[in-house]
């Protein structure tokens, strides 16, 4: 290695540590990086480690553990549930914004980014919205100018504030739905046609010139058999490019990452394929709600290590293969794991036949697991020529 190569790289490392805070190594005082947050951790990439935050929990007083991991290990924040039009908007015209502006202000008072998810979900609709509709009181123009109007208001009110949001949520559906063959599902597709998801693009732009606007789905973390017909990632692919030559303004595909070690997922190669060919289109790529499941069999409730540690070393694979693709592409600008401690899981409320869970990184207690320490090796022992900084994105006109 040339003189000027060693320069070069020592004053990258000199920097990395002042950005970390921290003095170099010494004989007597190594360094040792596995001691770092995962927020620490992930700066040199350029990459935003995230979590989703769940409100009543962040102000529980009985549990500070909860807030001083969310603020500290982290440098995104995502609401759970607190930006959802059902929490915002409960009653017609009347905006209950306090959790979410909670939110913001705990973001602030950490220096964290924040990822605003949903403006546009079938799920978590508010009654009136839903009743109306489907009443007749509610009229299909009625419908379109309140879906407009919900998006500027909520847009508008965090403008400058919001990094990413998530625009449109889980517009496809999978193919065990009926019909089998993907398609537009749900309720807004049903009662606007998929033209709703341009709308609901153009609506964001127009409120907030500066966010970066994502799709954001499921299901979607590598490519099948490369047929719409049948392969969803394939079908978001089209669609988002069919939005991009239509000039709608959308800036990044969400990947949610919800994951489980009960199924064959994929290797880290199929993932950082599929980034890249998202990339292609001028896109931004982000994991936005991580988890890994497992079942929790008889003997895993009873507590047999022969069981758990399985599910365990599954968990911290499958949490590795979609960070090690996330640092593959420098387009993928952040990785937002949905919930991190098993104690406030949704897994376990929402999986129950079989009961699921143990799919986050920290346990009920608060202790990292495997997938903790495996996420933080990937962030250490990753680098240069695989690993490049992160490409910035800015919001499309």
């Amino acid at each position: 290695m040339k003189l000027r190569r060693w320069i070069a790289t020592g004053a990258v490392a000199m920097a990395t540590l002042a950005t970390l805070n921290i003095a170099p190594a010494t004989a007597g005082r190594p360094y040792d990086p596995s001691n770092q947050s995962l927020r620490n951790l992930a700066m040199r990439h350029g990459l935003h480690v995230g979590t989703a935050v769940d409100l009543a929990a962040l102000n529980d007083t009985t549990d500070p553990r909860y807030r001083e991991i969310a603020g500290s290990e982290f440098s995104s924040v995502t609401a759970e549930n607190a930006m959802k039009w059902e929490s915002l908007e409960p009653t017609r015209g009347t905006y209950n914004w306090g959790p979410a502006d909670e939110l913001m202000a705990f973001a602030r008072q950490h220096h964290q980014r924040v990822r605003g998810h949903v403006l546009v979900w079938h799920n978590q609709l508010p009654a009136w919205l839903t009743s109306g509709v489907a009443d007749g009181s509610i009229s299909t123009t009625e419908l379109r100018q309140i879906l407009r109007d919900h998006i500027t208001a909520v847009v508008t009110r965090y403008k400058g504030k919001i990094w990413q949001w998530d625009v449109v949520n889980e517009a496809v559906s999978d193919p065990w739905d009926t019909p089998s063959t993907l398609h537009y599902k749900g309720f807004w597709a049903e009662h606007l046609g998929p033209g709703y998801i341009a709308d609901a693009f153009r609506w964001a732009r127009a409120a907030d010139p500066k966010a970066l606007l994502f799709y954001n789905d499921y299901n979607i973390e590598a490519f099948g058999s490369g047929n719409p017909a049948d392969d969803k990632t394939q079908f978001v692919y089209e669609m988002a490019r069919e939005l991009r030559a239509k000039g709608v303004p959308i800036d990044g595909i969400g990947s949610q990452g919800h994951l489980g070690t009960q199924y064959g997922n994929f290797n880290t190669f199929q993932v950082s394929a599929a980034l890249k060919k998202f990339a292609g289109l001028g896109l931004a790529t982000a994991f936005t709600e991580v988890d890994v499941r497992s079942q929790l069999t008889e003997a895993v409730q009873a507590g047999d290590s022969a069981e758990i540690n399985p599910r365990l070393q599954a968990s911290a694979a499958n949490f590795s293969v979609l960070m090690r693709a996330c640092l593959s592409s420098p387009h993928c600008l952040s990785f937002t794991l949905w919930g991190f401690d098993d104690k406030h899981s949704w897994v376990p409320g929402w999986f129950d036949d079989p009961p699921e869970g143990l799919a986050t990184v920290y346990d009920e207690n608060y202790q990292p697991k495997l997938a903790y320490h495996e996420l933080k090796a990937d962030l250490i022992y990753s680098g240069p020529p695989f690993v490049l900084p992160r490409v910035p994105h800015h919001p499309r006109r």
